[in-house]
């Protein structure tokens, strides 16, 4: 069975750990490092794995920063089958989890930013997307088969929840304009 927990308060403390860790590596190249994914979210149910972005300014920095996290024992992935996002897998002795980066304002990064926003204001849809977690997780082995089956079974959701937080952003974005111009 997939391990789902309830929402820890120690994630946050966990995140920060690890970005300050992270961060003397990244210096000059990295604009952020962001806690993302559904540990970053009060309130979610989530499998126990602290997801990080760090954030850059632009794709010509992506190999210096492959090689810097290379020498801290992290092995660069590629981009997973999502453009625009680089994975790492964390090294043996590290704790639980996944890091990836992005280019600052790229579909993959406001995916997470906007998704993790979204749902920290909105705890009716969190609590929808933690029981959909919840139920997966048992339905699923922990296996890669049964990992696999549990993403895919709970993307229509995650698709859903992102298309709403654009709507969202883009709805703010539209009356921080009217603010601006006085409408």
């Amino acid at each position: 069975m997939i391990v789902v927990s309830d929402y820890h308060p120690g994630w946050p403390e966990r995140f920060e750990d690890l970005r300050q860790r992270l961060a003397p590596h990244v210096a000059g190249l990295a604009v952020s490092i962001e806690h993302v994914g559904s540990t970053a979210v009060p309130g979610c149910a989530a499998k126990p794995i602290i997801d990080l972005d760090i954030v850059v300014s632009e794709e010509s920095v992506m190999p210096e920063l492959v090689s810097r996290l290379a020498g801290q024992g992290y092995r660069h992935e590629g981009d997973l089958g999502i453009r625009g996002r680089e994975a790492f897998q964390a090294p043996p002795a590290s704790s639980g989890h996944h890091l990836y980066a992005v280019v600052a304002g790229s579909k993959p990064h406001l995916d997470h930013v906007l998704l993790r926003g979204y749902l920290r204001q909105r705890p009716d849809e969190v609590r929808r997307y933690s029981a959909l977690k919840v139920a997966l997780a048992h339905r699923f082995p922990a296996d890669s088969e049964g990992r696999a089956a549990y993403s895919a079974a709970k993307s229509a959701l995650v698709e859903e929840l992102v298309a709403k937080s654009y709507a969202a952003w883009a709805a703010g974005a539209s009356g921080r304009e009217a603010d601006r111009t006085g409408w």
